[in-house]
């Protein structure tokens, strides 16, 4: 199973598995809701590897060239051990 998007109005929700199999598909899927302000929520996140710190990383770019506040919630343990372990947490804007 890959990743999946659904979107709420300004929260977009991610489900299944962040890994390397599904990075690109959700990369390109979430850029058509990049604008104004979005949240994305990981909550429903099965499984990550580190394909999935880059991922995240991809959308605050495109966030950032289309001028987006863009912040991410319910950050799976497993991702923030990742974050933690590159030394990335910082990097990753947290919101409710």
């Amino acid at each position: 199973m890959s990743g999946q998007l659904a979107n709420d109005g300004g929260r977009l929700r991610v489900s299944g598995p962040l890994t390397l199999a599904s990075a690109a598909v959700l990369a390109g899927e979430a850029e058509q809701f990049m604008a104004g302000t979005l949240v994305i929520d990981l909550s429903a996140v099965t499984e990550v590897d580190s394909s999935a710190l880059s991922l995240l990383f991809e959308w605050r770019r495109v966030a950032q060239r289309r001028q987006c506040t863009l912040t991410f919630c319910s950050l799976p343990a497993s991702l923030a051990s990742l974050a933690e372990l590159y030394g990335v947490t910082d990097l990753i804007p947290a919101g409710a």
